[in-house]
């Protein structure tokens, strides 16, 4: 048995300077200014959840937490017991954190390489319909909030972990190098693409170090047309792009990257592959893209 999480519901991000993530968020991504309990924060809608994207004060920029959603009350009872058996440990919400989560119930702990997870239930949606600032549509629903990649120090024990404590399911894989990573010459690490609902990944890692505690973060709207906006907007505000535009091989998203005040990037993509779990088997891409995704840009 394992934890039945069903999708990522959240991400919150610890930032040195909240304008210039208001900045980003709004004027580049297109993403719409929400209001929250904590007038000291910035909450950011994507869809009818009242806050997907939590930016707080911090003393340095980097990912803070990733929440993912499980259905009610009974599945996070399970999650807590299922965790006290692996030998996880993990901590109850305080009152506080959970009405500036907005959620009912939820327990936090750290992946082996400290990567914080949040699982929760209960989460507030909003009655009126969000619009964002460009009227694009991001890709929600069972799908979640989009997709995260984390780094970790170990490729075998974090697929391992993942799959067998956490309940994600393994959709991909890409190898690279070892020596990448400062592994010995001829050997290889894996990539490894991780789903749990539709999407076809939900969680990735990279093995290897990161300060920001994020690769990053992906966001999916539903059509060509607006990643084309945002990519012109991308411009427009002098942000610093990660990757030209590209169709990734695993998933097809077509998508670009752009550095985010956070110090990761975020994927900004469309028609990404939905996965039937009945029929889906695991496989190696040979390729990060088809076409495009030019990260030399970036350097």
């Amino acid at each position: 048995m394992t934890i039945d999480i069903r999708s990522m519901g959240y991400v919150r991000v610890s930032s040195t300077d909240l304008e210039q993530w208001r900045h980003f968020a709004t004027k580049v991504l297109g993403l719409a200014e929400g209001r929250g309990p904590n007038p000291e924060h910035l909450y950011f809608q994507i869809d009818a959840v009242s806050a997907r994207l939590v930016v707080v004060p911090g003393d340095v920029d980097q990912l803070a937490c990733t929440g993912w959603e499980v259905a009610d009350h009974r599945a996070l009872q399970a999650a807590r017991e299922h965790l006290q058996a692996a030998g996880v440990d993990f901590q109850d919400a305080t009152a506080e954190e959970l009405a500036d989560r907005r959620v009912q119930d939820l327990v936090r702990f750290e992946d082996p390489w400290g990567n914080v997870f949040e699982l929760f239930h209960g989460i507030t949606y909003e009655s009126h319909p969000v619009v964002t600032p460009y009227g694009a549509k991001f890709v929600t629903g069972d799908q979640g909030m989009g997709h995260i990649v984390v780094p970790v120090l170990d490729d075998v024990e974090a697929l391992r972990f993942y799959t067998e404590v956490l309940g994600f399911r393994l959709r991909d894989s890409m190898s690279m190098p070892g020596e990448f990573v400062g592994k010995e010459p001829g050997s290889k690490v894996w990539l490894r693409f991780l789903g749990v609902n539709p999407r076809h990944h939900s969680l990735a890692f990279l093995p290897m170090p990161n300060p920001a505690k994020c690769v990053h973060i992906m966001l999916e709207v539903d059509s060509l047309d607006d990643v084309g906006r945002a990519l012109e907007r991308v411009r427009k505000h002098d942000a610093p792009l990660s990757s030209t535009l590209g169709r990734h091989m695993n998933d097809e998203m077509v998508s670009f990257y752009v550095r985010s005040p956070g110090g990761f990037d975020i994927e900004f993509g469309t028609d990404g592959m939905e996965v039937d779990d009945a029929r889906w088997v695991a496989r190696e891409s040979t390729a990060v893209s088809y076409w495009g995704h030019d990260f030399s840009v970036g350097r």
